[in-house]
């Protein structure tokens, strides 16, 4: 797996946390149902592990690399 596609998915994955985040603030904010900001931070959560699986992967594959 390249560096590049690594980095890609990284960043796609951070835009996608601070995209939930935000409509998480937004949702509460507005006065929307508990259950719908439980929702995003469901979503916040597993897409925090994406990313930080990928930053794992790529310590992983770098140190093969070497």
């Amino acid at each position: 797996m390249s560096p590049n596609l690594l980095k890609i998915l990284l960043v796609a994955v951070m835009v996608g946390v601070v995209f939930v985040i935000l409509r998480g603030l937004i949702n509460m904010v507005r006065g929307g149902t508990p259950e719908r900001s439980n929702e995003f931070m469901r979503w916040r959560v597993f897409l925090q592990f994406i990313a930080i699986a990928i930053v794992l992967l790529a310590l992983w594959l770098g140190q093969w690399g070497n």
